[in-house]
């Protein structure tokens, strides 16, 4: 399952599907509405779910950087390669011109950085150097 192909082109490929099959889309369209108690009326939207949904695939993510291997490193450039491809994507095709696409381009970058971050973090405590060691 902990593959070097990153889980965060699930989410995009789902966008993408989502948008080009259905041109005249609603975002903002209510999936369903939750009654809390308090009172209150939890409208969900399909872009709120859509963006939860998209967290879920960035937590695990950032678990499969925790791992030290030569597969690490390919995770991370393949992580580089998606956020540039979906960039370009939000900046040149009409239908990822919208929050949605923007917050899932955010949810990518976070992916970059918090990869790149967290595997250099494991990477120190995993380094044992012995001072008296010659």
């Amino acid at each position: 399952m902990l593959t070097p192909v990153p889980l965060l082109i699930i989410p995009l490929a789902i966008f993408n599907i989502v948008a080009f099959l259905t041109p005249d889309l609603r975002w903002d369209a209510v999936l369903t509405v939750v009654s809390m108690l308090s009172g209150a009326q939890w409208k969900i939207t399909l872009a709120e779910a859509f963006v939860a949904l998209s967290l879920l695939f960035l937590f695990f993510e950032i678990l499969k950087s925790t791992r030290i291997s030569s597969r690490a490193l390919m995770d991370h450039m393949l992580s580089i390669l998606l956020f540039v491809v979906s960039l370009a994507e939000f900046l040149l095709v009409p239908q990822a011109g919208n929050s949605v696409f923007a917050l899932l381009l955010c949810v990518m970058l976070l992916d970059v950085v918090a990869g790149f971050s967290v595997s250099i973090r494991v990477a120190q405590r995993d380094l044992a150097i012995r001072p008296d060691a010659q």
